[in-house]
């Protein structure tokens, strides 16, 4: 592996470190400190929130007029500090700005991060997703080790004297079915917020190591706005057409991280064993983000993106028609497929395609729809849909509810095989819009 190269992975990992720090227990956090409903959707949107602001302005200013590795230093110091500032209160209009400032300034560079790679690597299809498995190593190292902290290890000691964990498996299963409650849990939670909060102090620094990326003023007879310059070429017809599935895809992919939970304790799987089962979806995007650029060569865009989109579709028909546990767990190895096919293949296939010189607002446009539009769409959807299939036991109807989003990504991936037809290669530089399709 390259000096270069290097570099860029462990940026990765500090970048994606910082959001698996905190992410996945801050669901139960803002229940835990007696935030109603409302509240906790308040602070939950603000990264949605950020997706879409940081489209208009944050990646603009990077584009034009801000080396995108000292933007990325300037954004995690505020964002980190915004961050560590969380773990000491526990006042819901104070964790509200907080976390708005936190996403503000974070969510622009997972944009950011990308262009940086995409800038610095020799082929963006054969190194950006081995580049960028190094942010779900990151995610997992993070998120994996709050598990085993938030532990109750009196109680679990407790069982064991009782003999309740005769072997590796029982014991384990006790140990994420036993956690702490109440203030503990609240108390355990804030080191969550401090360990992210010093990641982005620690990739505040490092970014200052970071290749050389200089902006890119706009060029005569092209708009200042950076945004406004990647938003014109969704004229083009396959740019619009990649817009409207990635758009579908991302909804389609919230649906699953907000339902799956429950799905899975609805057919058996212990609730301390949901975390497990669904993280063998992570694992598996590593090994598929290792040999995504092979693929690429040889399916193209369109049959790779394809194929990324039906792994949701087949996903949620295994759950629906499939309600048994060893094919529930056994289908989120599709995950891998699911992200790195389509989510980082938009990623690599607009840094090919858009401007330069608006590279990060390119890869902010799309964000928009991944981080922001698509999951608040899908947020409404998931309980609007939940009460719909509900019966008159209170009981949601899974294998009636999940054909809706297997249905919705059919329906895209159709529209992706027959209506996207990208050319081989972009335009030259100079001509801002892509060549024609073949």
């Amino acid at each position: 592996m390259s000096f270069i190269r290097t570099r860029l992975s462990i940026m990765m990992f500090l970048e994606f470190f910082i959001w698996g720090a905190w992410y996945p227990l801050v669901f139960g956090y803002l229940p835990a400190l007696r935030f109603s409903e409302n509240e906790q959707s308040l602070v939950l949107a603000g990264f949605n929130v950020a997706a879409i602001v940081a489209m208009f302005f944050s990646t603009q200013f990077a584009d034009r007029n801000f080396a995108a590795e000292k933007f990325l230093a300037v954004s995690q110091l505020i964002g980190g500090l915004a961050m560590l500032a969380l773990a000491t209160t526990t006042h819901f209009w104070a964790v509200l700005i907080l976390m708005y400032a936190h996403c503000l300034f974070y969510v622009p560079t997972i944009s950011i991060t990308n262009s940086i790679a995409f800038a610095n690597v020799k082929d963006p299809q054969k190194d950006f997703g081995l580049v960028r498995l190094w942010g779900t190593i990151g995610w997992i190292a993070a998120s994996w080790p709050f598990v085993f902290l938030l532990v109750n290890w009196d109680m679990v000691q407790a069982r064991q004297r009782a003999g309740d964990a005769p072997n590796l498996i029982a014991w384990l299963g006790i140990v994420l079915g036993t956690p702490k409650t109440g203030d503990a849990f609240v108390h355990a939670t804030t080191y969550t917020f401090l360990v992210a909060g010093i990641a982005s102090l620690v990739l505040a620094a490092f970014s200052l190591l970071l290749p050389h990326t200089p902006p890119k003023p706009a060029a005569k007879g092209e708009s200042q706005l950076a945004w406004l310059e990647a938003a014109k070429l969704l004229k083009v017809p396959f740019m619009l057409v990649l817009f409207v599935v990635t758009f579908i895809d991302a909804t389609v992919h919230q649906f699953y991280f907000f339902w799956t939970g429950r799905y899975l304790m609805s057919i058996g799987i212990p609730g301390n064993w949901v975390m497990p089962a669904m993280s063998v979806g992570q694992f598996a995007e590593i090994g598929t983000m290792a040999v995504l650029g092979a693929f690429l060569k040889r399916l193209g865009w369109r049959w790779t993106m394809t194929i990324g989109v039906l792994g949701h579709c087949v996903r949620f028909a295994v759950f629906a028609l499939l309600p048994y546990p060893a094919p529930a767990v056994a289908v989120n190895v599709l995950h891998g497929i699911c992200y790195a096919f389509f989510f980082a293949t938009v990623y690599i296939f607009v840094d090919e395609f858009f401007p330069k010189d608006a590279r990060s607002s390119a890869q902010g446009l799309f964000n928009l729809l991944i981080l922001g539009l698509g999951p608040l769409v899908g947020n409404f959807l998931g309980p609007w849909l939940g009460k719909y299939f509900t019966d008159t036991a209170g009981a949601v109807k899974f294998s009636q509810m999940f054909l809706i989003p297997s249905g919705a990504a059919l329906a895209a991936a159709l529209i992706l095989a027959l209506l996207f037809h990208p050319p081989a290669k972009a335009a030259p530089e100079e001509g801002a819009t892509p060549a024609p399709a073949h």
